[in-house]
Protein backbone atom coordinates (compact mmCIF):
# COMPACT_ATOMS: atom_id res chain seq x y z
CA UNK A 1 0.00 0.00 0.00
CA UNK A 2 1.58 3.32 -1.05
CA UNK A 3 2.24 5.96 1.56
CA UNK A 4 -0.62 8.46 1.32
CA UNK A 5 1.53 11.22 2.83
CA UNK A 6 5.01 10.62 1.38
CA UNK A 7 7.95 12.27 3.13
CA UNK A 8 5.65 13.90 5.68
CA UNK A 9 7.06 14.02 9.21
CA UNK A 10 5.01 15.82 11.82
CA UNK A 11 8.11 16.15 14.01
CA UNK A 12 9.44 18.68 11.50
CA UNK A 13 6.96 21.06 13.14
CA UNK A 14 8.78 20.83 16.47
CA UNK A 15 10.58 24.18 16.23
CA UNK A 16 7.98 25.87 14.04
CA UNK A 17 5.11 28.20 15.05
CA UNK A 18 2.79 25.18 14.89
CA UNK A 19 3.86 23.92 18.32
CA UNK A 20 4.43 25.75 21.57
CA UNK A 21 6.60 24.75 24.54
CA UNK A 22 3.84 22.72 26.20
CA UNK A 23 3.22 20.73 23.02
CA UNK A 24 6.94 20.01 22.66
CA UNK A 25 7.10 18.91 26.30
CA UNK A 26 4.19 16.49 25.93
CA UNK A 27 5.49 14.99 22.68
CA UNK A 28 9.03 14.62 24.04
CA UNK A 29 7.62 12.78 27.05
CA UNK A 30 5.67 10.38 24.84
CA UNK A 31 8.74 9.62 22.73
CA UNK A 32 10.93 8.84 25.74
CA UNK A 33 8.67 6.55 27.77
CA UNK A 34 10.35 3.35 29.04
CA UNK A 35 9.59 0.06 27.28
CA UNK A 36 8.79 -1.77 30.50
CA UNK A 37 6.03 -1.92 33.10
CA UNK A 38 6.52 -2.76 36.77
CA UNK A 39 2.77 -3.35 37.11
CA UNK A 40 2.92 -6.33 34.76
CA UNK A 41 4.88 -9.57 34.95
CA UNK A 42 7.37 -10.41 32.21
CA UNK A 43 4.87 -12.86 30.72
CA UNK A 44 2.06 -10.29 30.80
CA UNK A 45 4.31 -7.75 29.09
CA UNK A 46 5.25 -10.25 26.38
CA UNK A 47 1.58 -11.07 25.84
CA UNK A 48 0.68 -7.39 25.62
CA UNK A 49 3.40 -6.70 23.05
CA UNK A 50 2.06 -9.34 20.69
CA UNK A 51 -1.56 -8.28 21.24
CA UNK A 52 -0.59 -4.73 20.27
CA UNK A 53 1.32 -5.92 17.20
CA UNK A 54 -1.70 -7.88 15.97
CA UNK A 55 -4.18 -5.05 16.57
CA UNK A 56 -2.13 -2.12 15.26
CA UNK A 57 0.83 -3.16 13.07
CA UNK A 58 3.69 -0.71 12.77
CA UNK A 59 3.45 1.87 9.93
CA UNK A 60 5.54 0.90 6.91
CA UNK A 61 8.79 2.78 6.24
CA UNK A 62 8.34 5.04 9.25
CA UNK A 63 9.66 5.25 12.78
CA UNK A 64 8.06 2.64 15.02
CA UNK A 65 5.20 3.56 17.33
CA UNK A 66 5.87 2.86 21.02
CA UNK A 67 2.26 1.93 21.76
CA UNK A 68 3.43 -0.57 24.36
CA UNK A 69 5.24 2.11 26.37
CA UNK A 70 2.30 4.51 26.18
CA UNK A 71 -0.20 1.87 27.28
CA UNK A 72 2.15 0.46 29.92
CA UNK A 73 2.32 3.92 31.51
CA UNK A 74 -1.47 4.03 31.72
CA UNK A 75 -1.61 0.56 33.27
CA UNK A 76 1.14 1.34 35.78
CA UNK A 77 -0.59 4.57 36.84
CA UNK A 78 -3.95 2.75 36.98
CA UNK A 79 -5.22 5.77 35.05
CA UNK A 80 -8.94 5.62 34.41
CA UNK A 81 -10.92 7.30 31.65
CA UNK A 82 -13.25 8.81 34.21
CA UNK A 83 -15.71 5.95 33.75
CA UNK A 84 -15.76 2.16 33.42
CA UNK A 85 -18.22 -0.65 32.88
CA UNK A 86 -19.63 -1.85 36.19
CA UNK A 87 -18.62 -5.44 35.39
CA UNK A 88 -14.96 -4.57 34.79
CA UNK A 89 -12.31 -3.91 37.47
CA UNK A 90 -10.08 -0.80 37.38
CA UNK A 91 -7.60 -0.40 34.52
CA UNK A 92 -4.55 -2.13 35.99
CA UNK A 93 -6.44 -5.11 37.36
CA UNK A 94 -8.47 -5.46 34.15
CA UNK A 95 -5.31 -5.65 32.06
CA UNK A 96 -3.59 -8.06 34.44
CA UNK A 97 -6.57 -10.41 34.42
CA UNK A 98 -7.21 -10.01 30.70
CA UNK A 99 -3.62 -10.73 29.70
CA UNK A 100 -3.47 -13.78 31.96
CA UNK A 101 -6.71 -15.06 30.43
CA UNK A 102 -5.45 -14.53 26.87
CA UNK A 103 -2.25 -16.38 27.71
CA UNK A 104 -4.25 -19.21 29.26
CA UNK A 105 -6.35 -19.50 26.09
CA UNK A 106 -3.19 -19.81 24.01
CA UNK A 107 -1.84 -22.56 26.23
CA UNK A 108 -5.17 -24.38 26.20
CA UNK A 109 -5.57 -24.31 22.42
CA UNK A 110 -1.97 -24.42 21.18
CA UNK A 111 0.00 -25.63 24.21
CA UNK A 112 2.13 -22.50 23.80
CA UNK A 113 2.28 -19.11 25.58
CA UNK A 114 0.50 -16.39 23.63
CA UNK A 115 3.72 -14.43 23.12
CA UNK A 116 5.19 -17.37 21.18
CA UNK A 117 2.27 -17.92 18.80
CA UNK A 118 2.55 -17.20 15.10
CA UNK A 119 0.37 -14.52 13.54
CA UNK A 120 -2.49 -16.81 12.53
CA UNK A 121 -2.63 -18.49 15.93
CA UNK A 122 -2.54 -15.18 17.78
CA UNK A 123 -5.33 -13.82 15.60
CA UNK A 124 -7.40 -16.94 16.29
CA UNK A 125 -7.13 -16.41 20.04
CA UNK A 126 -7.97 -12.71 19.77
CA UNK A 127 -10.96 -13.53 17.58
CA UNK A 128 -12.20 -15.90 20.27
CA UNK A 129 -11.91 -13.14 22.85
CA UNK A 130 -13.70 -10.64 20.62
CA UNK A 131 -16.58 -13.05 20.01
CA UNK A 132 -16.55 -14.26 23.64
CA UNK A 133 -16.01 -17.84 22.50
CA UNK A 134 -13.95 -18.56 25.61
CA UNK A 135 -14.72 -20.91 28.48
CA UNK A 136 -11.68 -20.91 30.76
CA UNK A 137 -12.09 -20.06 34.43
CA UNK A 138 -9.80 -17.03 34.05
CA UNK A 139 -12.64 -15.17 32.32
CA UNK A 140 -15.07 -15.65 35.20
CA UNK A 141 -14.34 -12.25 36.73
CA UNK A 142 -13.63 -10.35 33.51
CA UNK A 143 -16.11 -10.89 30.65
CA UNK A 144 -14.12 -11.36 27.44
CA UNK A 145 -16.32 -9.24 25.16
CA UNK A 146 -16.36 -6.37 27.66
CA UNK A 147 -12.60 -6.55 28.12
CA UNK A 148 -12.21 -6.47 24.34
CA UNK A 149 -14.57 -3.56 23.68
CA UNK A 150 -13.98 -1.47 26.81
CA UNK A 151 -10.26 -1.99 27.46
CA UNK A 152 -8.26 -3.84 24.83
CA UNK A 153 -9.30 -2.02 21.66
CA UNK A 154 -9.83 1.51 23.07
CA UNK A 155 -6.62 1.49 25.12
CA UNK A 156 -4.41 0.08 22.37
CA UNK A 157 -5.78 2.27 19.59
CA UNK A 158 -5.62 5.38 21.79
CA UNK A 159 -2.00 4.66 22.69
CA UNK A 160 -1.04 3.98 19.08
CA UNK A 161 -2.57 7.16 17.70
CA UNK A 162 -1.06 9.28 20.45
CA UNK A 163 2.35 8.80 18.78
CA UNK A 164 3.76 11.22 16.16
CA UNK A 165 4.76 8.43 13.76
CA UNK A 166 1.11 7.34 13.53
CA UNK A 167 0.17 11.00 12.99
CA UNK A 168 2.62 11.29 10.11
CA UNK A 169 1.30 8.10 8.48
CA UNK A 170 -2.24 9.54 8.36
CA UNK A 171 -1.23 13.13 7.63
CA UNK A 172 -2.27 14.55 10.99
CA UNK A 173 -0.42 17.68 12.03
CA UNK A 174 -0.71 17.16 15.76
CA UNK A 175 -2.08 19.73 18.21
CA UNK A 176 -3.45 22.87 16.56
CA UNK A 177 -1.94 25.09 19.23
CA UNK A 178 -0.87 27.82 18.93
CA UNK A 179 -1.06 28.19 15.14
CA UNK A 180 -4.47 26.64 14.53
CA UNK A 181 -6.04 26.12 11.11
CA UNK A 182 -7.32 28.74 8.66
CA UNK A 183 -8.70 26.91 5.61
CA UNK A 184 -11.58 24.90 7.04
CA UNK A 185 -13.49 24.28 3.82
CA UNK A 186 -13.66 20.85 2.19
CA UNK A 187 -10.57 19.88 0.15
CA UNK A 188 -8.62 22.92 1.32
CA UNK A 189 -5.36 22.71 3.21
CA UNK A 190 -3.12 25.18 4.96
CA UNK A 191 0.52 25.29 3.82
CA UNK A 192 1.59 23.69 7.11
CA UNK A 193 -0.71 20.67 6.64
CA UNK A 194 0.32 17.40 5.00
CA UNK A 195 -0.36 16.93 1.28
CA UNK A 196 -2.04 13.66 0.35
CA UNK A 197 -0.88 11.75 -2.72
CA UNK A 198 -3.55 11.56 -5.41
CA UNK A 199 -4.06 8.65 -7.83
CA UNK A 200 -0.52 7.37 -7.37
CA UNK A 201 1.05 10.72 -8.32
CA UNK A 202 3.55 11.10 -5.51
CA UNK A 203 6.03 13.72 -6.68
CA UNK A 204 3.89 16.75 -5.91
CA UNK A 205 2.92 15.53 -2.46
CA UNK A 206 6.51 14.57 -1.66
CA UNK A 207 7.76 17.99 -2.65
CA UNK A 208 5.14 19.72 -0.54
CA UNK A 209 5.61 17.50 2.52
CA UNK A 210 9.34 18.09 2.67
CA UNK A 211 8.54 21.72 3.43
CA UNK A 212 5.62 21.35 5.84
CA UNK A 213 6.50 23.00 9.16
Amino acid sequence: MPDRFPDYDVLAKRTSPSWNDKTREVIDQRLSMPESCDALTEQQQATLRLVIDRVVPQPEDRASVNAFALLAAKIAANKSDGFRHHRLPPVREAWQRGLDAIDAEAKAHFDTPFAQLDAAQADAILSMVQQEKVTLAQWADIPAELFWSWRLIPDIVSAYYAHPSAWSAMGFGGPASPRGYVRLQKNRRDPWEAAEADSGILISAKRKNRHVV
